[in-house]
């Protein structure tokens, strides 16, 4: 659509054009980060709330009474599996949802996630989770910013990605039921690498997206999933992170 904007109007309209289109793009872009900030916002918010409120949390979770968590009952379950649930109904049906659907899916993903988040307020110290909350969010700046600026194609680096995120699926399933602490070790650092590079090849599939729904009513539909991908890519590298950063508890 682009290209046919720039034939039509020469080269007047092509800088017009595309000095508008830069600002869309922009103006995109930080759509997606809002939505992606609201997201863990409110993430936060359910896992800080279940933490500090012992009757909220029995809701989801075998509570002593000393206040841990010794595991999840059926709620807690169904609590945690439901984003995937969801995830996948979107993905097979998102061409057929509106806008106002995507949103609220958004946010019941965003919120769901709070729960299982809230395991690390009650495994970890509240330290070491500020701590490497704040390393992952300098982490996410700057690969970010990288995938934003590259102008290297990173397609195919995504292709390997995928194989690496079906790899760690994988690897941690068979870690469940034959637990190894080497494994969750390799896994952890597979986990950090291969989010890390997720977040760099999201960003630049998002404007590559955002190229093809310019002008369209697709558009916030696109700004939606793009913070939904760049969400799940944060929450991943600073859970894996945890896992080298946090402090116990016990």
């Amino acid at each position: 659509m682009a290209n046919q904007n720039f034939n039509t109007f020469g080269r007047g309209g092509v800088i017009a054009d595309q000095a508008s289109f830069d600002v869309g793009l922009r103006q995109h872009m930080i759509r997606v980060y809002n939505y992606m900030a609201s997201g863990l916002a409110l993430s936060g918010i359910v896992a800080f709330a279940l933490f500090s409120s012992t009757e909220l949390a029995s809701l989801f979770f075998q509570v002593t009474p000393d206040g841990r968590v010794a595991g999840l009952n059926i709620l807690g379950w169904v609590a945690i599996l439901a984003p995937l649930g969801l995830l996948l109904l979107t993905g097979f049906r998102a061409a057929q949802m509106s806008v106002g659907a995507i949103q609220a899916v958004y946010w019941a993903v965003t919120a769901l996630m709070g729960v299982s988040l809230s395991l690390l307020l009650f495994r970890y110290t509240g330290a070491s989770v500020a701590r490497t909350f704040f390393v992952t969010a300098a982490a996410f700046g700057g690969l970010s910013l990288y995938g934003y600026t590259t102008k290297r194609d990173l397609s195919a680096f995504g292709k390997f990605l995928f194989m690496g995120l079906i790899g760690i699926i994988l690897a941690g399933l068979v870690n469940m039921i034959w637990p190894s602490g080497t494994m969750t070790f390799v896994i952890s650092v597979a986990g950090v690498l291969i989010f890390s590079g997720l977040i760099a090849y999201d960003t630049q599939t998002i404007k590559e997206q955002y190229s093809e729904a310019y002008g369209t009513a697709a558009a916030e539909k696109v700004a939606i999933f793009g913070a939904l991908s760049l969400y799940l890519d944060f929450v991943n590298l600073f859970q894996f992170l945890m896992s080298f950063m946090g402090q116990s508890r016990d």
